[in-house]
């Protein structure tokens, strides 16, 4: 199934629960009602619809009259309601010409209204004959509305939250306007089903880093993207009610604090789930959004959650405890992410709930390290930080999020990518904490077949690399144990990107510090210095007899072995250190 016919699936079961509006309406952001009598005059001041949130304002999410693109530079209102500099002829902003955009919400109102008997609609259509901008500041009307979105409503039903788009007469003019707007026909690529095609498709709003007014999937704005002589939407055939359909669930998945949301990098991923009853879906989409964005323990998740969640990580599958949620719920995963004026998807994934929950468990046993990140279960989105540049979210390598998680979601080998990414950055910064270590672990085991790529110190593994890791953290071990850790600058500091990549130019130098390093260590430990000349013979016996110990490069592989190396290694003696009063000489390679 393609994504817009799955997004259009979702429409349908939403709009039987009434979780988005319906055919022709849109999910808007307004910020304050004018309120009406009935013979057209303002009733004392506009009420604020928007609500506290910390040191901000949010206006309210409202379904009205579908709003619609309005490139160029003639003013198209909406209907019914507008921002101000449309509705009221009044803004905040120089680069708006309020004259012009009121007369066009005023002409079109006055149209359409004219010949209307609804109460409601006729206090409308009175107030915009009537109404002068001049009227803003003598009624004392507040500064901070202005630019916002407005609607309006009848004094006597304002209380009751009933607005004039919401008047059945207002609906019914509406759905008359839709279908006197005549447009081509012909089947739908969509649904299958003949009928008016969409010339523009709805915005789609609230992708990271694309047009805040919004930005489309689907888009033929110059000749070069057209053929056949077919222009703008005709060029691939969408209805309108698909259309609307597509654009509104994802407008709904994409809204701030959304559960269906998750920012991956550069990727806006929406996430849905279906099933034959909506407990199931929201059970399914509740463990996916634990899976990828862990923001909250366990405990404080819903019990039914939590005992899955917990089964789950502890390896057992999805099919022997919730048969129902493994082979009963098809989920379906969409990243999004901005180019230009339109969007690109990163990624389309569709499967049954079973199959992600399987490939979840193999990443969690990929990235499996000891000692462990700081935290029991890691969002996704820390582990890409560490591959940013000052671990700034928008230095995160571009494409590199949505690959991954494709990858995690499919079973797929990870990106190429995600490797040179983890060792530039080791180079660069010379940071080796967990996060890191165990992408290069997941990489290992995933993409390069290393299924015996150690999860904690392994003392019988012969890699070439994991070897010279060890053996890196032990020089370094020497070199603390003889200067202190007050050093400006440690070997790591100085040569881990070398001795990672060209291990024959660090090595031999490095070999001959030591010897200085020790030789200080015996004279105020005698014991400690033994233990370490054992834990360096104890990986020198074990290089490849006649070998080179020290090669003249590694490839990319045996530098992740490197790092994992290193990590295993050096994480020995910090646990050598958990106990301040246990003396040195009973650490043990």
């Amino acid at each position: 199934m393609s994504a817009l016919a799955a997004l259009v699936g979702a429409y349908d079961r939403m709009a039987e629960r009434g979780e988005v509006p319906p055919f022709g309406y849109s999910t808007e952001k307004i910020g304050f009602v004018i309120s009406l009598n009935e013979d057209g005059t303002p009733a004392g001041i506009p009420a604020d619809l928007r609500e506290v949130s910390g040191r901000e304002k949010k206006s309210r999410l409202m379904p009205v009259p579908a709003s619609f693109k309005r490139p160029g530079v003639t003013p198209r209102p909406f209907f019914l309601w507008d921002n101000t500099a449309f509705a009221i002829g009044v803004t905040a902003s120089d680069s708006k010409d309020p004259v012009i955009r009121f007369d066009a919400f005023r002409k079109k109102h006055l149209n359409v209204l004219q010949n209307s008997t609804d109460a409601g609609l006729l206090a409308l259509r009175r107030f915009v004959e009537c109404w002068n901008a001049t009227d803003f500041a003598s009624l004392g009307w507040p500064e901070e509305m202005k630019d916002q979105n407005v609607v309006f409503a009848l004094e006597s039903e304002r209380l009751s939250g009933r607005y004039i788009h919401d008047r059945a007469a207002a609906r019914s003019l509406w759905a008359q306007l839709a279908a006197e707007d005549k447009k081509g026909q012909a089947v739908c690529l969509i649904t299958g089903i003949r009928g008016p095609i969409a010339r523009l498709h709805p915005a789609i709003k609230g992708v990271w880093g694309a047009q805040s007014s919004g930005a489309s999937i689907v888009s033929f704005n110059i000749d070069a993207f057209e053929s056949y002589g077919h222009s703008q939407g005709d060029n691939a055939p969408v209805s309108e009610a698909a259309a609307f359909a597509y654009t509104t669930v994802l407008n709904k998945f994409l809204e701030t604090g959304s559960r269906n949301r998750l920012q991956i990098g550069d990727t806006s991923t929406v996430f849905w789930a279906e099933a034959s009853d909506a407990a199931r879906a929201d059970t399914a989409e509740n463990i996916f959004a634990a899976f990828v964005n862990p923001a909250e323990d366990d405990a404080v998740a819903a019990e039914k959650i939590s005992s899955i969640l917990h089964k789950l990580r502890q390896g057992l599958p999805l099919k022997s405890f919730a048969p129902d949620l493994a082979e009963g719920v098809r989920f379906y995963v969409l990243g999004l992410a901005p180019n230009a004026a339109r969007l690109s998807v990163r990624f389309w994934f569709e499967s049954n709930f079973g199959e992600i929950t399987t490939n979840y468990q193999r990443y969690l046993r990929d990235m499996a390290i000891t000692p462990p990140p700081y935290k029991a279960q890691v969002p996704l989105w820390r582990y890409l930080i560490e591959l940013a540049v000052l671990g700034k979210r928008e230095n995160i390598p571009p494409n590199l999020a949505g690959e991954w998680l494709r990858g995690i979601l499919s079973g797929t080998p990870y990106p190429a990518t995600l490797l040179s990414a983890v060792l530039m950055r080791l180079r660069a910064d010379r940071d080796v904490n967990a996060y890191r270590i165990a992408m290069l672990k997941a990489v290992l085991v995933r993409n390069m077949k290393k299924e015996n790529t150690p999860v904690a110190l392994d003392l019988e593994n012969r890699e070439k690399g994991y070897l010279l890791g060890r053996l890196f953290a032990v020089y370094e071990q020497v070199q603390t144990a003889a200067l202190g850790r007050d050093v400006n600058a440690t070997i790591k500091d100085k040569f881990y990107g070398a001795a990672s990549a060209q291990p024959r130019k660090v090595f031999c130098l490095l070999d001959k510090g030591s010897a200085n390093h020790l030789a200080k260590v015996g004279k105020t430990s005698p014991g400690r210095r033994v233990n370490l000349e054992k834990d360096i013979a104890a990986i020198m016996d074990v290089m490849a007899p006649g070998e080179d110990p020290f090669p003249a490069a590694l490839s990319s592989a045996d530098q992740a072995l490197f790092g994992l190396g290193y990590y295993h290694q050096r994480s020995e003696y910090f646990k050598s250190r958990k106990d301040a009063s246990a003396p040195a000489e009973e650490h043990t390679p």
